[in-house]
């Protein structure tokens, strides 16, 4: 619809001062918005760099508090966990996922304690724990989509029991979140939820993330017969809707930057709380140009931020969460 026509109407007026562009402004970004994935890792007084990922870090457990007391004090409303098994604990069934003392379960034990306001997010996926770095089981040669969902079941229970409040399957086996859903519930678990990565893509975007965990190297093969392929955007919209039928309280599309258009969609077409993830590759991307002097960061980071927003995003799980946090706080 057409409503001015130059010169009457200038748009560049509305632009012109900081006071006016605030005003109106259609989208914006809160501490709110924001979920810190957080790596940790067994041993004591350590914290590790994740060398493609700069200023991100891995702590041992002594550390994890002292690590997020930050987070917390910002006002960050959630943390994504995501635990580093080591070697010795992984097989090809990832059985330590099913562990009652498992890293993920101390850690989230750990953090309900010191901080139990902050909300805890637990992936729910064989791939920290498997020997061959994928999300599921191998029968004959292939990923086993039923016998997955039966391990993934017994993983979510697992952390339920721990303490974490919302567990977040993103493994992308089909079924595995009525399946989830109807445990809790048997399990009297009614308020633990669950966010879905929904539409998850085999993307080249996860590496350093890979690297954080100590599965890059393991990986054998690709992930392609279960994550979704980038050229599909129907097909996303058709595994959110399942999803959200089975019991999904929460759905998320990763990664991020690449896919603001599948946000958009799901968005539109189902009005639930949808999520991003900016992924590590993209995290790695911005610091890279920004350590080569060619980007600004923290208006990339949050230029990057907002068009989650813009899109469509209920929130982001984001690698920047504390910084971005201390600039949206002006700290």
């Amino acid at each position: 619809m057409t409503v001015g026509r130059y010169p009457a109407t200038r748009l560049r007026r509305n632009r012109q001062d900081d006071f006016t562009r605030r005003l109106v402004a259609e989208h914006r970004l809160h501490v709110d918005d924001l979920i810190w994935p957080i790596f940790f890792t067994e041993g004591a007084a350590t914290e590790t760099e994740v060398a493609s990922m700069p200023g991100v870090r891995r702590v041992t457990l002594d550390r994890l508090a002292a690590h997020v007391e930050p987070a917390a004090r910002l006002g960050i409303p959630a943390l994504a966990l995501f635990p580093m098994t080591p070697p010795e604990r992984r097989d090809a069934e990832g059985t330590e996922a099913g562990n009652p003392d498992n890293l993920i379960c101390r850690a989230a034990r750990l953090l309900k304690a010191e901080f139990p306001q902050l909300g805890l997010i637990g992936d729910v996926a064989l791939d920290p724990y498997t020997d061959h770095g994928h999300d599921g089981v191998f029968r004959d040669g292939v990923i086993d989509n039923d016998d997955t969902v039966g391990l993934l079941v017994r993983q979510s229970l697992n952390q339920a029991a721990a303490g974490i409040d919302v567990l977040a399957p993103s493994d992308m086996m089909d079924g595995r979140i009525g399946a989830i859903r109807a445990a809790l519930d048997a399990e009297r678990l009614i308020h633990v939820r669950l966010m879905s990565y929904a539409a998850k893509y085999a993307s080249a975007f996860y590496g350093p993330f890979r690297d954080a965990l100590g599965s890059g190297g393991l990986l054998r093969g690709d992930k392609r017969t279960y994550q979704m392929d980038p050229a599909n955007g129907d097909e996303a919209l058709r595994e959110v809707e399942l999803d959200l039928l089975e019991g999904a309280d929460m759905v998320m599309v990763k990664p991020g930057m690449p896919y603001l258009d599948i946000i958009r969609r799901v968005r539109d077409r189902f009005a639930v709380p949808t999520f991003a993830y900016q992924v590590s590759g993209e995290y790695a991307m911005i610091m890279a140009a920004a350590g080569h002097g060619w980007i600004d960061r923290d208006r990339a980071m949050m230029e990057s931020l907002l068009a989650f927003k813009r899109a469509g995003a209920s929130g982001v799980l984001t690698y920047f969460a504390p910084d971005a946090a201390r600039m949206l706080r002006g700290a």
